[in-house]
């Protein structure tokens, strides 16, 4: 027995020396000229595999290094490859901050490309990584490039439409879509006219959109999450951009507030962007063939940052914001609304921790209100606040993060449904939720399971929900992957289905006023669920070309909707009446499935992306089935993108998008609809009622196909050394296809969406 212990005992200090005869090296990867981090780019030790790609902050984590000198190189395409000389000791972790510059000349030799290096070692399913680069490949409106003109080409996102439009991903409606803004959540985050969103594309510095198949670092949504991060400023001088076109104008002002004092020094910085539309103004002039009074949109979008960083790359971020928007639909529709809000994030890097620890706090203010041609008024308003801290360990290849949240609003919210009964809410919700995600990288798999624990206080009701994301790697070029997991949400919206314009979204929390039953079967959560499974292959056709196979399939087995079929009031007095007449919410469940292929060519000029979706969605309520009004069956994008000129100063763009038909509910027939405004002393014979609508079978029909291409051309004039003058020529709907908006039932009109848009926009960089 001694002897065994004494063997046992020499292993054991024989592994402990092995792994102490290790260390780690980790830092920041920032532009030499601008004092920002370079994303998702190669940092790795010379003449060996150990290595690393910097992350959405520009960090890099190389551990389990064996002890000796090394020189580190950074490669990344544009800039000059970088090296340091470091010497690593036993048990020790260097810190250091690496510095690269933008490459004058055109390197064309061998790419060491970070992209390959996560597809390698990411699970990455169903989720689509957004820079300003690509962003601004796609035609953009008088020349300003917009984040919801990108996402409408992503795979799995359905649009709407050009007025009012929404976006739906793989069968999720807009509430399930969380989104966050450096960890803030927005909760409306396009303007009325869908060429638009509240963010300027010029602060993003990365969007990771992911369409289902999440892991548990985030919650509370059900179907898809969008994770924006902006910009921290310039840190090296007073930069900014100033542009106009007939449709906005936009001012960008960014600088130090105190300059570093050496290379990696720390210091502060501050970001301020403005955004104004005046479309409802210009629109009468230039574009009166639509509309003689103009097109009725109109928004003001404020964003700010300020910045305070250590030389360890340590950093604290206060941000704040205000947008609004308005939108007057004559003999329709009123709708304006308007969020504020702010709070702080924070990156730290212990000094003697492998951890890198990150967090944020902020609170919003939300409001939206609308008023129909009936005078059916709907408002909605929400305030709350968010609390994160997460915790990420690196060990090689490997990564464990967990952490935790605490998240808390009010909602209040009225609205009437199409019998004009009212139906409100007012309530507080507070949720607290944590997560452990582990990622293991063996050989040629990758998995990732993860568990997020979610308790909503103000349900008592307790959420366990795993989830796995798994990869592998069958040789270089081919590469299969899976993913699934279980989603709740608290938040769910007012929008109907019969809408003829879906711009209003009032916001509630779990209604107590539910159904007992759902189907003969006891309803026993007040939550919104759904579980989904997705499956892929990624392969590299040839070295620039690449082809991503996603198939998909999203239970929604719990849905909560506003009750379009109540006729009675929920008082007591119609007990003996099913649920279905007299609840103000019902249950429902759907079914979401569908595939997306992706082809992608990226190099030099050229930008090729092929997108085609299939798609079904179903939903399902206590005495019906139907699809939903997003149900598009196909849909197809193409983006090109050219470079041209000697001096690469000229870009040309071009999208063409191609949608079948939504549904929507026919008229079956009008009849006179008398309102007895005078109660017992209305002379049925003589009062004039007004006009009701006999409405078909729910979204039984089919609206014709869309389609729409847009272009632009792009001329860059450079100034001084950090100044240029960009003037875009650009055409939306360049052949002027009439896609249907909706059809006014009462005037028997066809109202369609934007006809041919032609623009000119500059903007001036200094």
């Amino acid at each position: 027995m001694k002897k065994h212990l004494l063997l046992f005992s020499l292993l054991f200090l024989f592994a402990l020396q092995n792994f102490a005869q290790t260390g780690s090296i980790r830092g920041f990867v920032y532009d030499k000229e601008t004092g920002e981090p370079i994303l998702f780019t190669n940092v790795y030790l010379k003449g060996t595999q150990y290595g690393a790609a910097t992350d959405v902050n520009g960090y890099y984590s190389i551990s389990n290094v064996p002890v000796g000198n090394y020189t580190i190189l950074v490669s990344s395409i544009g800039y000059d490859t970088m090296s340091v000389a470091i010497s690593l000791k036993t048990g020790e972790i260097v810190t250091r901050q690496l510095t690269i510059k933008k490459s004058s000349i055109d390197l064309q030799g061998v790419e060491i490309s970070a992209e390959k290096e996560a597809a390698r070692t990411e699970v990455r399913t169903s989720v689509n990584k957004v820079t300003p680069r690509e962003i601004k490949m796609v035609p953009s409106v008088g020349g300003e490039p917009d984040l919801a003109q990108y996402l409408q080409v992503l795979p799995g996102v359905v649009f709407s439409g050009d007025q009012g439009g929404q976006l739906y991903i793989r069968g999720g409606t807009p509430v399930m879509n969380k989104v966050l803004l450096d960890g803030m959540v927005v909760y409306n985050p396009f303007h009325s006219i869908g060429l638009f969103s509240v963010f300027d594309a010029d602060i993003i510095r990365n969007a990771d959109v992911y369409t289902g198949g999440f892991s548990a670092e985030y919650g509370g949504r059900i179907s898809s999450v969008m994770d924006i991060t902006t910009r921290d400023g310039n840190k090296k001088r007073i930069a900014g951009k100033v542009s106009a076109n007939p449709f906005t104008s936009k001012l960008l002002v960014e600088g130090p507030l105190q300059k570093q004092k050496t290379e990696n020094g720390g210091g502060s910085s501050f970001i301020f962007t403005a955004k104004n539309s005046y479309l409802d103004q210009t629109s009468p002039k230039l574009y009166s063939y639509i509309d003689k009074k103009g097109l009725p949109y109109s928004f003001l979008d404020l964003y700010g940052k300020v910045t305070m960083y250590g030389s360890n790359g340590s950093k604290i971020s206060l941000f704040g914001f205000q947008f609004k928007d308005d939108a007057n639909y004559r003999f329709l529709t009123d709708n304006s609304w308007k969020t504020s809000g702010g709070g702080f994030n924070f990156i730290l890097v212990p000094g003697g921790s492998s951890n890198l620890i990150d967090g944020n706090f902020a609170f919003t203010k939300y409001k939206i209100s609308q008023s129909e041609a009936e005078q059916i008024p709907r408002t909605s308003a929400v305030n709350g606040f968010n609390f994160d801290m997460n915790f990420t360990n690196f060990m090689g290849k490997n990564e464990l993060k967990y952490g935790f949240q605490v998240l808390g609003f009010k909602t209040s919210f009225e609205t009437y449904n199409i019998l004009k009964v009212k139906a409100e809410q007012a309530e507080n919700t507070t949720e607290f939720g944590c997560f452990v995600r582990y990622r293991i990288v063996k050989n040629k798999f990758v998995m990732e399971p993860s568990l997020r624990l979610h308790y909503y206080a103000s349900l008592a009701e307790f959420s366990p929900e795993p989830r796995i994301g798994f990869k592998y790697n069958i040789s270089d070029k081919l590469r299969i992957k899976l993913a699934g997991g279980m989603y709740a949400q608290n938040l769910l919206s007012s929008v109907s289905d019969r809408d003829v314009v879906n711009i209003f979204y009032g916001f509630l929390s779990g209604p107590e006023n539910l159904p007992d039953q759902f189907k003969g079967k006891d309803v026993n959560s007040r939550l919104q669920r759904s579980r989904d499974v997705i499956a892929g292959v990624e392969v590299d056709l040839a070295k620039h070309l690449s082809l991503n196979l996603e198939v998909y399939y999203k239970d929604f087995y719990q849905l909560t909707n506003v009750n379009r079929d109540k006729i009675y009031p929920d008082n007591g007095t119609y007990d003996d009446k099913p649920d279905y007449l007299v609840k103000d919410f019902i249950i429902e469940k759907g079914v979401a499935k569908g595939g997306d292929i992706v082809l992608k060519y990226d190099h030099r000029r050229f930008y090729l992306w092929l997108v085609y979706t299939l798609g079904f969605v179903n939903r399902e309520d206590e005495i019906r089935s139907y699809t939903p009004h997003f149900d598009r069956r196909h849909n197809l994008n193409f983006v090109g993108s050219y470079t041209m000129g000697k001096k690469l100063d000229w870009e040309f763009n071009v999208r063409w998008n191609y949608g079948s038909g939504f549904p929507f509910t026919k008229t079956a027939g009008f009849y006179e609809y008398l309102t007895f405004k005078d109660g017992l002393y209305t002379d049925i014979t003589t009062d004039n009622g007004e006009l009701g609508i006999i409405y078909g079978e729910l979204n039984a029909g089919r609206l014709p196909d869309y389609h729409r291409m847009d272009v632009s051309i792009k001329k860059t004039f450079l100034i001084g050394r950090h100044s240029n003058l960009e003037v875009t020529g650009s055409v939306i709907n360049i052949y002027n296809r009439q896609n249907i908006f909706y059809f006014d039932r009462i005037r028997f009109k066809r109202v369609d969406q934007l006809p041919i848009l032609p623009a000119v926009g500059a903007s001036l960089t200094f």
